[in-house]
C-alpha cells in the first residue's frame, strides 16, 4: 500500500487507511486498532504522500525521510522511541536528515515522523519507493 492511501486526521491518534469516499467525507480504518470511522471534509486531514520536511535547501517528501530512516535502521523499527526527550529526538533526526531546518521542524514533528514510521513498519507498509519508481516508468514510457 502506498502513502497515497494513508492519512493523518487532526484530533485522532495514529494513522488511517483510506477505504472509500462518501457524500460528506470518507470512511477510514485505523492502523492502530482496525476500527472504521467516518470523517467529514471539514476535518483536518493530511495524506502522508503530500507531507514534506523542511531542510535548509528544499522540502523533502516524507516518503524520502522514511527511506532514509529505513536505510539507517537496516529495515527495522527505529532505535529510539517517539517519547524520547527533545535532545535525543533531534540528534536522531540529524543523523537521518543532516540538513533539516531546525527552526521550522519541531520536536513534535520529529516525534510524529518516528511514530508514523514505526506504525507503518508494524503494519508491513515498508515500500516507500514505489511511487518514485512508477513515476520514472511513466516518464520513460512517454519519452519512447
Amino acid at each position: 500500500m502506498s502513502l497515497d492511501k494513508i492519512l493523518s486526521i487532526g484530533g485522532k491518534p495514529g494513522l488511517f487507511k483510506l477505504l472509500t469516499q462518501t457524500r460528506a467525507g470518507f470512511v477510514a480504518e485505523s492502523l492502530l486498532d482496525g476500527k472504521k470511522i467516518t470523517v467529514s471534509f471539514k476535518s483536518n486531514v493530511s495524506v502522508l504522500s503530500e507531507i514534506a520536511i523542511y531542510t535548509l535547501e528544499e522540502e523533502v517528501p516524507l516518503r524520502e525521510v522514511f527511506l532514509k530512516i529505513q536505510e539507517k535502521e537496516e529495515g527495522k523499527k527505529t532505535s529510539i522511541g517517539h517519547k524520547e526527550d527533545k535532545l535525543k529526538l533531534e540528534e536522531y533526526f540529524f543523523e537521518v536528515l543532516p540538513n533539516y531546518d531546525e527552526d521550522r521542524v519541531y520536536a513534535s514533528d520529529i516525534k510524529k515522523v518516528i511514530q508514523w514510521y514505526n506504525m507503518l513498519h508494524d503494519q508491513g507498509i515498508t515500500d516507500f519507493s514505489a511511487k518514485e519508481e512508477e513515476a520514472e516508468k511513466e516518464a520513460s514510457a512517454e519519452n519512447e
